[in-house]
């Protein structure tokens, strides 16, 4: 398949891979935007770049996710903490595959990172139990070194 070079796209569009404001973010998914900023605090895979005055830019990956949590919630009947659940039961990647009716390998690899980040950070605060510093530095070196392979 060709690259994108933007030759192919009326003048005034953005392709594919390029960052998206919230508000087309908004447009894009027809959510106000005060949803998907709370949505950005209930799910912390969200993470879109934040540049100077606080302003949002979503990342491809992050409208897709937040295209699966839409489909969740509205389509799909599920409250955010049924979503939550989703996310750590089967995984960020395989969810949002599933929510969209994706192959699995077409959701980005990133998304595995962050679902391990999210679990690990939730596990332990679920559990009750204390975990202790060396297992926690451990965890951290596992998930640096796959975030080094998918780099």
């Amino acid at each position: 398949m060709p690259a994108d070079d933007g030759r192919d796209r009326p003048r005034g569009e953005k392709g594919r891979e390029a960052f998206r404001t919230i508000s087309e973010v908004a447009d894009e998914l027809d959510l106000p935007q005060h949803v998907l900023r709370f949505w950005e605090s209930k799910f912390s895979q969200i993470k879109p770049l934040k540049r100077g005055g606080n302003r949002r830019y979503y990342r491809p990956d992050d409208v897709t996710l937040l295209r699966a949590i839409k489909a969740l919630l509205h389509a799909d009947g599920y409250t955010i903490k049924g979503v939550q659940k989703l996310f750590k039961a089967q995984g960020l990647r395989a969810t949002v595959a599933q929510a969209l009716g994706l192959e699995d390998d077409t959701v980005a690899p990133e998304a595995d990172v962050a679902a391990a980040e999210e679990t690990a950070d939730s596990s332990a605060a679920d559990e009750g139990t204390p975990t202790s510093m060396a297992a926690l530095e451990s965890l951290l070196r596992d998930l640096k070194a796959i975030r080094a392979k998918l780099d």
